[in-house]
């Protein structure tokens, strides 16, 4: 694949002077890259076996500050290293930094036992589950973001209020105002294909200055190698560019959030679709594992919606859901069904932008291998505007409601183990006490002279 490269390329990029610096990262929770500049000679004599960092890089804030109260580390525990170890199929040229190149890695403690709480650890721990079955997972996420004419030191020094969007009317599929931003897209489209990253389209969304960009479907672990590379990418190209964009999921009130949706379907280890039988009909593994994840959407949805900020996107007639319902190619739906035969998959529209793909995935796999191995059924689908359904199962309303319903998941505690879900709802309350001590532009306005 275009980007990719082996140790045996590396080394030869290297000494020909044309690589000279490997990033040498992993994921941490809030999904970001974390990690080291090294040179290439460097990498290639002790980094591609291994590195350390300190172990609170998996019990921070988003502000990074270090969490009281984590199991795993803590000023008791000394805040030490652990281990990451480099998965050399992830080796691949950044083209948009010069004579740089990137690896991400799995974290482990000193034995060399890969961490349970750790992002990609915990999808993979689920994509063993399946394979224990027989199957494996093809995924894809579809992420939006909203580009801005102004650099994020501006976008900061302005307190984020008043920002230029690169857009100022709703474009969704607009070809002629998405040229206005052609050179950003063309590359960030074509610095993903010459990293290894493929892309099948862009287009503009329904915001101003709001785009989508669709990476081609994968494996479930490659993709969300792919996911965090791409997102980390295209700040990146976008900051060269002196431009600013952003994938929080709900930047302003009155303007659509952006999403992530994700696209699911099973594999059997030879292959095949196992959502559908021989004539490309849908089978009792798709009902199962749809089922699935209707049940426990509830459960998972802090692994979907990790910040207080990623409730706010769940608003009626919005294009995100807000009740667990299935339906089939229906907008309204939290789960919507899309293909024919091998194509069939399950888009589950839940994820904000700012989702953690290793947690979602995981999240969503351990939901649909409950309903195969419980043999659950997911009811007819839904038909209709889903908004305007009373009496289903809705979303949670809040990070709040969310932590509790993850806290008291009997199935996601067994799948994930109890370590790993105390962790994340740990990280959740965390989140929502700081953010309730925060007086906000809105209390002043309302109650600055009048309360």
């Amino acid at each position: 694949m275009p980007g990719r490269m082996t140790i045996e390329e590396l080394e030869e990029l290297v000494g020909a002077g044309e690589i000279d610096t490997v990033v040498a990262a992993f994921t941490d929770m809030q999904g970001r890259l974390i990690g080291k500049r090294v040179t290439g000679h460097y990498f290639l004599d002790a980094v591609h076996k291994e590195w350390h960092a300190c172990d609170y890089l998996l019990a921070l804030d988003m502000e990074m500050e270090p969490v009281p109260g984590f199991a795993v580390a803590s000023w008791e525990r000394g805040y030490g290293d652990f281990a990451i170890r480099p998965d050399l199929s992830t080796l691949r040229r950044i083209p948009w930094l010069p004579g740089t190149a990137l690896v991400l890695g799995d974290v482990c403690d000193h034995h060399g036992e890969e961490l349970p709480h750790s992002p990609r650890a915990m999808l993979k721990r689920q994509l063993a589950r399946l394979a224990e079955r027989g199957f494996g997972a093809k995924m894809a996420s579809e992420l939006e973001f909203y580009v801005f004419d102004e650099d994020y030191r501006t976008c900061r020094d302005k307190d984020y209020r008043d920002l230029r969007t690169a857009g100022w009317y709703i474009e969704d599929y607009h070809v002629f105002e998405t040229t206005k931003r052609e050179p950003l897209m063309r590359a960030i489209r074509n610095g993903m294909d010459a990293a290894g990253v493929p892309v099948e389209f862009s287009k503009g969304e329904w915001g101003p200055g709001q785009e989508e960009l669709n990476l081609a479907y994968a494996e479930a672990l490659e993709m969300a190698d792919r996911h965090v590379i791409y997102k980390n990418g295209v700040k990146e190209i976008a900051h060269l560019q002196g431009k600013a964009v952003t994938f929080m999921a709900k930047w302003r009130q009155d303007l659509a959030g952006n999403s992530c949706h994700i696209h699911a379907s099973l594999w059997t280890t030879d292959g095949e679709p196992a959502f559908v039988d021989a004539e490309g009909r849908e089978n009792d593994t798709f009902r199962h594992f749809l089922a699935g994840q209707l049940a426990l959407a509830r459960e998972y949805t802090l692994f979907l919606a990790p910040y207080v900020n990623s409730y706010k996107r769940f608003q009626a007639g919005s294009f995100a859901p807000t009740n667990i319902v299935w339906s089939r190619d229906n907008r309204t739906a939290g789960f919507r069904i899309v293909g024919h035969g091998p194509s069939t998959r399950v888009e589950c529209r839940m994820p904000g932008a700012d989702v953690n793909p290793y947690l979602a995935y995981a999240a969503m796999l351990a939901a649909g291998l409950h309903g195969i191995d419980r043999r659950l059924d997911p009811g007819p689908a839904y038909s209709g505007d889903a908004y305007r359904s009373g009496d289903v199962p809705a979303l949670p309303k809040t990070l709040r409601e969310a932590a509790d319903l993850l806290d008291g998941s009997r199935v996601l505690r067994e799948a994930l183990g109890d370590p790993v879900v105390d962790h994340y709802v740990h990280a959740a309350r965390w989140e929502v006490s700081v953010f309730d001590q925060v007086v906000t532009d809105w209390e002043r306005t309302r109650y600055f002279e009048r309360a």
